[in-house]
């Protein structure tokens, strides 16, 4: 395993610190606030923690206040049920005894059932597109140099944008946004580590679909942007050690709020998750 994403998977790996509470790290990418998807995917391994023989297929979650990447999160899982099928957890997540993220998680066993999805959209492949880490390479001398040490870090999740946006230089384009990811190196087959990583990747550059329209972007002058929910829905077996597609659209912007939608898609076109956001993108006068 690679010593970038070693550091990733001990991040989702948290310390139990009682009868169903476990304390998280929290790392600083260089926003102003802890990286969503960081919360998402220690959520949901604190509620894998504890549930035996059983899958997360879904969760919900709503983010209330912005976490400090100075501090650790706390924890608390409640056994909402268990039943002959599905196990449904709830998660709080806490700094400071305040609540900054609070959300449910279902988990099934493994059950045949009918089978159908949607196609795999047109998509150019990974091969030959340039990283985020490249066009950030290219950009460094024009970001602020408080920013540059944090976003040239090497990146534990390797993202190839088709079509990218300049985000010093953005231009109107359809609310459409498809990139290929991956988790660098090989993971551990473990399926509950990849869904907790799966749903720590699917929080980049989301809410950016519903911002596309409108010629702007998070680095814009006076935007103020952040996420304000996130759901997601594990359909089939996922591998974040090889690419997946994630193909996003935002049907809807209004109220200062932008919805968005994702599928993620295997190499061999299938479907192996889905994911929803509503997103704060405010213009401040």
């Amino acid at each position: 395993m690679l010593e970038v994403t070693r550091k990733l998977v001990e991040l989702l790996d948290l310390s139990p610190t009682g009868d169903d509470h476990f304390q998280g790290d929290s790392e600083d990418l260089g926003f102003r606030n802890v990286f969503g998807g960081q919360v998402l995917g220690q959520a949901l391994m604190a509620a894998s923690r504890t549930v035996e023989d059983r899958l997360p297929h879904s969760l919900h979650a709503y983010f209330l206040r912005p976490g400090n990447h100075s501090l650790p999160i706390d924890y608390e899982v409640q056994r909402v049920r268990d039943g002959g099928s599905f196990s449904v957890r709830r998660v709080i997540a806490r700094q400071d005894g305040k609540e900054i993220l609070t959300g449910s998680m279902s988990f099934q066993g493994e059950e045949p059932g009918f089978d159908h999805q949607a196609e795999m959209p047109a998509a150019t492949g990974p091969e030959g597109l340039m990283s985020e880490s490249d066009y950030v390479e290219k950009l460094l001398p024009k970001i602020p140099e408080a920013m540059r040490a944090k976003l040239a870090r090497d990146r534990p999740v390797e993202i190839r944008p088709i079509d990218p946006v300049n985000p010093l230089k953005p231009e109107p384009k359809p609310p459409v946004k498809q990139s290929w990811l991956r988790v660098q190196g090989e993971l551990p087959d473990d399926p509950i580590l990849h869904r907790c990583l799966l749903a720590y990747a699917s929080d980049f550059s989301f809410l950016a679909t519903s911002l596309n329209p409108h010629g702007v972007t998070f680095m814009s002058p006076k935007m103020q942007v952040a996420s304000l929910d996130h759901a997601m829905w594990f359909h089939r077996d996922i591998r974040m050690d090889d690419w997946l597609l994630y193909d996003k659209d935002s049907p809807s912007a209004s109220s200062g709020r932008g919805f968005n939608r994702g599928n993620f898609f295997n190499r061999q076109g299938v479907l192996v998750a889905s994911t929803t956001q509503e997103a704060l993108i405010r213009r401040k006068s």
